[in-house]
């Protein structure tokens, strides 16, 4: 399997790469960003795009790809919801319809939130909906979309967002045991990797999946 990540610098993108670079089921692993992650490996290929906008320049990688992990996203806090919206939705369906268009038989998944909706009094919940919605309308031969509550980092991985890693320095020590007893509160970055990698290789019963989901579909 040929996977195509967005967003591998991120928290979650930063675990989905090292699940892809573990799995000998993943042969190519292709990054796309505004820069590289720094890890060395066989496998990886990275492509530094200036202008994320810009997707023909990474047409190659769009292509060839059974699976795209759209691992992209930015904090919504001190944002407009048009400077979001922008981020959050349109660089989304920019990325994704093009893949359809050139590559409809890859796999989609898309990492939202729990709590989308697009009838939510969030602003960010809101545009996630439109564009949750917006992509289950492409023709890809899967789409899927992930809607991860808590997400306890593992091995070594740390959010970019200052106050996710002020809340995990206050309860992270707690995720463990919560996720142990109640399995559908708390999900891992290593879970979210393989379950991305599982329902692009074997598929789903659904196409939304939140916590309880995504650990199960990790196995």
């Amino acid at each position: 399997m040929k996977v195509l990540i967005f967003g591998a610098t991120g928290m979650v993108g930063r675990g989905v790469l090292r699940e892809c670079l573990l799995d000998d089921g993943v042969a190519n692993v292709m990054t796309v960003g505004r820069a590289i992650t720094g890890v060395p490996h066989d496998k990886l290929r990275e492509l530094v795009v200036e202008d994320m906008f810009a997707i023909d320049a990474v047409r190659e990688g769009l292509l060839h790809c059974d699976a795209c992990f759209f691992c992209l996203g930015v904090s919504v806090a001190g944002m407009s919801e048009a400077d979001y919206t922008r981020i959050t939705h349109d660089l989304t369906l920019v990325v994704a319809e093009r893949i359809a268009a050139i590559n409809p038989g890859a796999t989609f998944v898309y990492v939202t939130g729990a709590g989308t909706s697009e009838q939510s009094r969030m602003m960010w919940a809101r545009v996630k909906g439109r564009t949750e919605a917006a992509l289950t309308r492409l023709p890809f031969k899967a789409n899927f979309m992930f809607r991860p509550g808590f997400i306890q980092p593992l091995h070594g991985i740390v959010s970019k967002t200052g106050w996710y890693r002020a809340a995990y320095a206050l309860t992270g020590w707690i995720a463990g045991p919560i996720r142990r007893q109640w399995p559908g509160a708390v999900t891992t970055t290593e879970n979210v990797g393989r379950a991305m990698i599982a329902v692009a290789r074997h598929g789903f019963e659904k196409s939304v999946l939140d916590n309880a989901d995504i650990n199960r579909a990790a196995g």
